[in-house]
């Protein structure tokens, strides 16, 4: 494997030199950003994203009525919506839109840019709608069910599209009803299933319409290349509205999956921004030029193992608490991560509303090796005696790969059993969890919109979400109520209380998921790179300058 790794990064390097007009190994244009997806995104189409890297691309090709500010309090603010009202018994919002952002076509022979039509409330509507319609089978149709008829729509209660609560006013005016009142519509309205989408070009092409020279785009990006897990190019959109104001024209995208690899890139000039790997923390922090390129900050996203609770012996929650008293998340954090990551107790990370992540009154499970060993035998494993062989699966990437092997580690240490570890490619890994999740998983959430109502109800609601633990029953109907009670209370503090109540429920009484650590941004930037840090969503890579190098 080592060996193969110095001829990798040669080829890699090639084929991004071979995206400018003239480059050399080491190499790159002050106004080109090479970037590490890490992997093939599974879609472009807003409607059926999922996961950071489809989200990242649709970042940079497509807009939304609003976004949030690159700052600790993640602000809403207007991207293609000018201003937005609501009603006065706060269930019908409307949102006025700009009259300067197109449709636009970028024709990867010709390079050129076409400006196609403009941007109308009616794309709104279409995109809302066509995420719903069970024919499209979004994964995340329910992130729209506050919207009135939604959930009905999607599940097949009904088959009329029309009566969804959205609907064009006119060319520029997009009015949503609600089911319910929900003061945090304007971020919800920020989502990538809520964004306009050209219903001619999908007509057209059906699944190839995301494909390059069929996509039509609205963002500060068009798409000029995408080779399947090899490359992605994004260019500057030359019609997109702020236009002026985006500094880097071409974004050049690989797909590399190992970070070593990766960096073993970055530090050859071949990458501009990456990830560094676990085992090189320690030598990073003592480089005096690396060290110096190394950004730990805050970031909104969890890391957890989650229980396929219907799956022997996860269906025991004596088992699932005696796994996570097992786990020293603080030697975890300290041994192999490195990165300034915070132990986690709960699922919902500091800077979204309603968590519980600094409230010392929580009853989270933390490290408690006797307990563990005492719950497994109430299980019927003293020592481990007789414990059935368990599945631990991550999709495939050297630190995930790291993790488990800690966790298999402690698992063996302090309770005895052996389990055995898997991955999976990450578009197949995805899949694997809708379809069947083994019976422990490793999952992240980073926030859509820094509300409980996204990272509880819309993950783990038993009807209302993914629910990839499939977890059912009464506890989880307690659960399902409590987080359903929150999402129309109005008064914060109530609302609070409601989701303490709701995180006890899912991660220590039923310990339906094993929480490990919040996330934190570790990341090197070359130091010609001047960029933001977007706490939700994808990185806007327009707003980055890079200085001449």
């Amino acid at each position: 494997m080592h060996n193969k790794r110095p001829r990798m990064a040669v080829l890699l390097v090639l084929a991004l030199c071979a995206l400018t007009t003239s480059c050399q190994p080491g190499e790159s244009l002050a106004k080109e950003l090479n970037w590490n997806l890490g992997t093939e995104p599974p879609t472009l189409d807003p409607a059926l994203a999922t996961d950071s890297v489809s989200v990242q691309c649709d970042e940079a090709l497509f807009l939304g009525l609003t976004d949030f500010e690159d700052t600790t309090d993640a602000a809403v603010v207007p991207e293609i919506a000018t201003k937005w009202s609501v009603s006065e018994d706060d269930l019908t919002w409307t949102f006025e839109m700009r009259k300067d952002v197109w449709w636009v076509h970028y024709d990867p022979l010709t390079h050129k840019a076409e400006k196609k039509r403009p941007v109308t409330a009616q794309d709104v509507a279409y995109g809302v709608k066509r995420t719903v319609d069970p024919a499209t089978a979004s994964d995340y149709a329910y992130m729209s069910y506050i919207i009135k008829n939604a959930e009905a729509v999607n599940t097949g209660e009904s088959l009329d599209l029309d009566s969804i609560g959205v609907r064009a006013v006119d060319d520029y005016t997009v009015e949503f009803t609600l089911k319910q009142p929900a003061g945090y519509f304007p971020a919800i309205a920020s989502m990538w299933t809520h964004r306009p989408v050209p219903r001619e070009r999908i007509e057209e092409f059906g699944d190839l319409w995301t494909e390059p020279g069929n996509i039509w785009t609205n963002g500060p990006y068009c798409l000029e290349a995408w080779e399947h897990d090899n490359r992605m190019v994004f260019v500057k959109n030359p019609h997109y509205f702020d236009a002026d104001s985006v500094s880097v024209e071409r974004v050049n995208c690989v797909m590399v999956v190992e970070d070593s690899t990766a960096f073993a890139m970055y530090e050859a000039g071949e990458l501009d921004v990456q990830n560094p790997p676990l085992e090189d923390m320690d030598r990073i922090k003592a480089d005096p030029v690396l060290s110096k390129e190394l950004y730990i900050g805050p970031r909104l996203c969890s890391y957890y193992y989650g229980f396929n609770v219907t799956k022997p012996p996860l269906d025991s929650v004596l088992v699932r608490k005696a796994l996570s008293h097992a786990i020293d998340r603080q030697k975890l954090v300290d041994t192999v991560t490195k990165g300034g990551q915070i132990p986690a107790w709960s699922f919902a990370c500091p800077g979204i509303f309603g968590n519980v992540a600094d409230r010392q009154d929580f009853p989270g499970i933390t490290f408690d090796p006797d307990k563990a060993r005492e719950l497994l035998a109430e299980a019927g494993y003293p020592d481990g005696q007789g414990f059935p062989e368990v599945t631990v699966m991550f999709n495939t990437n050297e630190a995930h790969q790291k993790i488990a092997e800690f966790v298999q580690a402690q698992w063996k240490e302090h309770l005895g059993i052996n389990l055995k570890l898997a991955n999976q490619e990450f578009k197949v890994y995805l899949n694997t969890l809708i379809e069947d999740a083994p019976q422990v998983y490793r999952h992240g959430w980073c926030t859509d919109y820094p509300d409980q109502n996204n990272w509880l109800l819309e993950v783990f609601h038993p009807t209302k979400s993914a629910n990839r633990s499939k977890w059912s029953g009464a506890a989880a109907d307690e659960f399902a109520h409590l987080v359903e009670q929150a999402a129309v209370e109005s008064e914060p503090d109530t609302r609070k209380e409601l989701y303490f109540e709701a995180e006890k429920l899912l991660c220590a009484d039923e310990a339906v998921i094993a929480p490990i650590y919040y996330y934190t941004f570790v990341v090197c930037n070359k130091p010609y790179v001047e960029r933001t840090y977007q706490l939700v969503g994808g990185q806007h890579w327009e707003k980055w300058k890079l200085k001449a190098h």
